[in-house]
């Protein structure tokens, strides 16, 4: 089952064919692509600086750049410990 920081917003071929970020490995989906908008509804950007600079989460695992701005990925999202993938409250 994928998580929604695993999904790029450009499920259609042609696009992402066309798209330089999806045809490279490994590239983040920038948050000014229209097609990186999240619209999903646990989707909360926050400024909150205990989430946004946490140093034990996996921010690799984000393929869209607007997750690592969004406290469902940042609570939520893969730590770099590999002890789980929620954030203790």
């Amino acid at each position: 089952m994928s998580r929604c920081w695993e999904i790029r917003g450009c499920k259609d071929e042609q696009i992402q064919a066309d798209c330089p970020h999806a045809a490279m490995i490994g590239d983040r989906c920038p948050a000014k692509c229209a097609f990186a908008q999240c619209d999903l509804e646990q989707h909360e950007r926050t400024s909150d600086p205990a989430l946004i600079f946490e140093p034990e989460i996996d921010r690799t695992a984000a393929i869209k750049e607007g997750c690592t701005y969004c406290a469902f990925f940042l609570r939520n999202g893969p730590r770099l410990s590999g002890s789980g993938t929620h954030r203790s409250e």
